[in-house]
């Protein structure tokens, strides 16, 4: 099975770029009601997914000063790649010719998978409801053709 049979193509999923402000990100999440979104370059590059964790961790990482008045107008000019730096291990994307099985080890660590193509342009996401759901239905299909 390929891994295209389960893609969300990049046209139908929310992302964020690198250059938008705290703000555009947490209103984009809050719009979609999402946790995590993938983070492309404008050249549509996948560097990271970032998560409301994150945020979180960057406006408090001063001790909370970041929350008063001046502080929440601050970070309209700090970027979703300043937020992405400090992070160790960004969500890891699968390229379109991976096997099934990997995709399937990557979706016990993920709620979903970024897909990239052989020049690493995000193409699109892979969710494990997806992938649950196929195997359901094939396990359900063994079980009901005995």
């Amino acid at each position: 099975m390929n891994i295209a049979f389960f893609l969300t193509p990049k046209s139908e999923v929310a992302f964020l770029y690198d250059d938008f402000s705290i703000r555009q990100g947490l209103e984009k999440m809050l719009h979609h009601g999402y946790t995590a979104i993938p983070v492309i370059t404008r050249d549509s590059k996948y560097i990271g997914t970032v998560s409301e964790g994150d945020f979180l961790r960057y406006i408090l990482r001063d001790g909370g000063k970041g929350l008063s008045d001046a502080g929440m107008r601050k970070l309209e000019n700090v970027t979703i790649a300043q937020v992405l730096l400090p992070k160790s291990t960004p969500n890891p994307a699968v390229r379109i010719t991976q096997t099934t099985m990997e995709l399937l080890v990557q979706a016990m660590h993920q709620n979903f998978i970024p897909v990239v193509d052989d020049y690493d342009s995000f193409i699109g996401i892979v969710t494990r409801k997806d992938i649950i759901n196929y195997f359901y239905r094939e396990t359900a299909a063994e079980r009901t053709s005995f």
